[in-house]
């Protein structure tokens, strides 16, 4: 796996070529496997043999893991995507009382207002930049601030009407909302987001990844603090105090793990669904005019997108329990495997001979669906509210700005450096 991350589709077009898994070395040449093709992941994730407690991760239970490994956490953290069984039901009927379906469309007005506010900061920001004053990068979501160094990217084009949409709207739009939903105050949120994409860069050195998790393990624990002595109705409070009700339904590792998974997995996905889903309309402008004209929804962009350029690539990690066959490759009995969504999702197996074309009119010719949010038992129990968020921000943004562009060619875009996360790290555009 190529750790700097890059766009995955052209690797994961010829991995496909070859079969629907493959063998592959995770950084520090650990022996692992991916699974791309769109049925075999599906058989794959709900197979009765396949396990996500890392107790099944052979190297890892003899210590043949360090500390600094880049995606240890993938593997350790405690919580709903590294447990089983009763452990996994346990966890996910907890947290899953603050995703109901009714709980998620209670938020829709909050949603939109704090659609509308970004929005209006991002034409502000455009209009300085149209003056010469400071670009539009605002402190979110910079290059710097996920760990890379300066690209020459947003700033190099300021006095030309250039912001850069990523930090000003698509990063701080989840931000907000998954921060109330678990009471993290707003002191904590910007080192937050630099902590969760540190976390999940694969090319990020020992010392880098140990003291982002240590770091990441302290905030967490403030907020955790903070919540215990002044209980409010978010979900840190509600695990707080189904924790001291009973001790054993969950425990301080359990506690944090949880936060960080939510604070990970509650923002950064539905960033790169909202950037992914922006950058694939710009270049296809007759999809987007089909929206306008009422041949398709937002909705439709939403799911194509995910299918399309899903925001998560490989995710780490799940474990057979016996040695299984997929697809004529053999995957050994404790041998972490990849999940690859990004792979899945343009598999001309599933999606036809024009996988690779973005088609906003797909799924209603299809009763194949996309991977991208899981599958099974461990299906994303936040979907419904990113769903909600991407739409709505892909809504009022184009309706807004109808003629908004992207700066530069996509080539130019700075992308991850992760093979987890599927999306760039900078995207500047022109409003009009």
């Amino acid at each position: 796996m190529d750790s700097s991350g890059g766009c995955p589709h052209a690797a994961n077009a010829a991995l496909l070529a070859k079969g629907a898994a493959a063998e592959v070395l995770l950084p520090g040449d650990v022996p692992a496997a991916a699974v791309l093709g769109h049925e075999a992941l599906k058989e794959f994730i709900g197979h009765p043999d396949v396990a996500k407690n890392a107790r099944h991760f052979t190297a890892l239970r003899e210590g043949r893991i360090p500390d600094g490994w880049p995606l240890r956490t993938f593997a350790t953290v405690q919580g709903m995507v590294t447990s089983d069984g009763d452990d996994h039901r346990r966890l996910r009927s907890l947290v899953g009382k603050a995703f109901t379906a009714r709980r998620v469309e209670a938020l829709r007005p909050g949603i939109e207002r704090l659609t509308d506010e970004l929005l209006d900061g991002v034409e502000a920001a455009a209009a300085g930049a149209d003056r010469g004053g400071a670009h539009g990068g605002g402190t979110h979501g910079s290059g710097a601030d996920d760990g890379g160094a300066d690209d020459g990217g947003v700033s190099d084009r300021a006095g030309d009407g250039v912001v850069d949409l990523r930090a000003l709207f698509a990063l701080p739009l989840p931000m907000r909302v998954i921060s109330e939903l678990l009471g993290v105050d707003e002191e904590f949120r910007d080192r937050l987001h630099v902590l969760s994409n540190q976390v999940v860069a694969t090319d990020i050195g020992p010392e880098e990844a140990v003291a982002a998790n240590r770091e990441m393990v302290a905030v967490l624990s403030a907020v955790a603090a903070s919540r215990e002595a002044r209980p409010g109705d978010d979900l840190t409070s509600a695990l707080i105090a189904a924790r001291e009700e009973d001790g054993d339904r969950l425990g301080e590792d359990e506690l944090i793990g949880t936060m960080i998974v939510m604070i990970i997995a509650g923002h950064e996905t539905t960033l790169n669904l909202i950037t992914n889903a922006v950058r694939a309309l710009c270049a296809h402008r007759d999809q987007l005019e089909l929206i306008r004209a009422g041949g398709a929804d937002w909705t439709d962009a939403v799911e194509e997108t995910l299918r399309w350029d899903s925001p998560v690539s490989f995710f780490p990690f799940r474990y057979p329990t016996r040695d299984l066959t997929v697809d004529g490759t053999l995957i050994r009995a404790g041998i972490p495997v990849l999940a690859g969504f990004s792979a899945a999702g343009r598999d001309p197996a599933a999606h036809g001979p024009d996988a690779d074309r973005f088609d906003i009119r797909r799924r209603t010719r299809s009763t194949t669906r996309h991977l991208s949010l899981g599958h099974g038992a461990h299906y994303c129990l936040g979907a419904p509210l990113a769903r909600m968020e991407t739409t709505i921000a892909l809504r009022r943004l184009f309706s807004r700005f109808p003629d908004l562009r992207v700066a530069v060619p996509e080539e130019e875009l700075p992308r991850h450096r992760s093979f987890v996360g599927n999306s760039v790290r900078e995207l500047p555009v022109v409003l009009r």
